[in-house]
This record gives C-alpha cells, structure tokens and sequence, in this order.
C-alpha cells in the first residue's frame, strides 16, 4: 500500500500541505477550530426544535440531544471530507501540475483538517457523556479505537472523490445532490430501533437502509460507545472495520489508475 506509506515517507510535505490547509480555513479567525462546533450546535438546536417538538418523533430514544449530536458530529466529518477532498485536486492544479509528488497527500491534507474538528467534537462528546450519561462510562473509551477506524474509511473514499472528480468534473456536483437525501436516510435523526410496528413489512427497506448504506453502521457503532451504556454491536464494529479497509483499497486503486493523468486532467 505503497499510497498511504507515503503519509510517513513524505511526512514532512504532508505536514506542510496541512498546515496550509489548516490556516487558510481558519485564517483571520479569533476563535479558529471552535467556530466548527458552531454548526454542529446550530443543527442540533434545529433538529431538535423540528424532530422533537414539531414531529414529537424522540420517544423511545433516551438522551435524544447526545443521541442527535454524536450522530451529527460523525456525518458532518463524513460529508465536509468528501466535498473538500472533491476539489482538493482541482485547487491544487497549479501545484501538481508544476511538481512531481504523491498527489494522494493533497487530498490526505483536507481530510486531515477536517479531523481535526472531528477530534475536538468527539473529545466534548466524551466530556459530556461521563457527566451526563454514567452508564456510558464503561464504553465510552471504546472510541478511541473506533475513531481512527471510521478516520480511514472516510479518508479512503474522500481520494476516490478527489480521483474521480479531477477527471470528471461532475463528480463534485452529484455528491453536492446525494449528500442531502443521504443525510435523510441515515439514522442520524432517527432510529431503527424506534421504527413504527407497521413499518416491519418494509423489512426488505429497512435492512437495505441498514447495511446497504455504508455509512450507517460505522456511525451507529461510534455513537453506541458515546451514549448508549453498552458496548457497540459486534456486526456493527465489524462493518466498521471491514469498510475501513474496502475503502482504503479502493482509494489505493483508483489512485493509481489516475496518476498519470492527474497533470493532463488538471
């Protein structure tokens, strides 16, 4: 895997290509990486007021505001990834074009500014739910783990993105339209455990929404570790892990089969 062996052979490019990153997002800013939590809160005080007391559809769900944040501060992590890392390359077209390097690492750097924020989100989720939720406080450290794992696969399919979408460009505005209805179908408002009765004769939906979405086990394990006061299901950490890894092969994959194009493309 020779793609991400170059994360530590060219460590220090890598590092410069973050801090770039890094500064110009938060360049000019007083409060820098606290203003990230500001979206997070603000879609929580949102869904709230429109889930809970509009819909009254929290029943069932106990500490449904941690419940909703956790599960909010992993889809976030997930969608600003990849729509950053669709224009990593393209930004940096000058760059690559210019000088010959591991062009992998120019997406590796925007995933990695956003971790950053994703890091600090989970680290007042593990403050918060040792004050708020005891029973988690046995399962809570099982982020620690689990967080790089979810780390790689959202790393792994922001450089398929980046691939793709500097060879065709419209990569960037489909994920752009996906993002939203797939925000829906994951159960990050809701929860498959508070699904109507009735519902049970979709069961054939239900288990797609479940396991064919990618994203909702990986999300479903971090989160059950943050708030639920059990361990995360055992199907669920092994999805977790198993789709870490198809997407760290598959980036590898489809990084190779454009590399000699990127220059040309961009």
């Amino acid at each position: 895997m020779a793609v991400y062996g170059d994360l530590v052979r060219y460590r220090e490019l890598f590092a410069n290509l973050f801090r770039r990153d890094f500064h110009a997002k938060y360049r000019g800013s007083a409060l820098g990486v606290l203003w990230s939590l500001v979206n997070p809160a603000a879609l929580v005080l949102v869904y709230l007021v429109v889930v809970g007391v509009i819909w009254n559809k929290t029943k069932g769900i106990p500490h449904y505001p941690f419940y909703l944040l956790a599960g909010v501060a992993c889809w976030i992590f997930f969608a600003t990834s990849l729509q950053t890392a669709a224009r990593s390359m393209v930004d940096s077209a000058e760059l690559i074009k210019k000088v010959r390097f591991p062009r992998q690492l120019v997406a590796f750097s925007v995933v990695a500014t956003q971790a950053v924020t994703f890091a600090v989100m989970l680290a007042i989720l593990v403050v918060l739910s040792l004050i708020f939720i005891p029973d988690a406080r046995s399962t809570v450290w099982l982020v620690i783990p689990l967080a790089p794992l979810y780390a790689a696969l959202v790393a792994g399919v922001s450089l398929v993105v980046a691939c793709l979408n500097a060879v065709l460009r419209d990569v960037e505005h489909i994920l752009t339209a996906a993002l939203l209805p797939w925000f829906f179908v994951t159960p990050i408002l809701w929860s498959f455990a508070t699904l109507d009765p009735s519902q049970t004769a979709h069961h054939k939906l239900i288990e797609l929404l479940k396991w064919g979405n990618f994203i909702a086990p990986p999300i479903a394990a971090l989160r059950d570790a943050l708030w639920s006061g059990h361990a995360p299901r055992a199907g669920d950490v092994i999805y977790l892990a198993v789709a870490a890894v198809v997407a760290l092969v598959l980036g590898s994959l489809v990084f190779r089969r454009v590399d000699d194009r990127l220059a040309i493309e961009l």
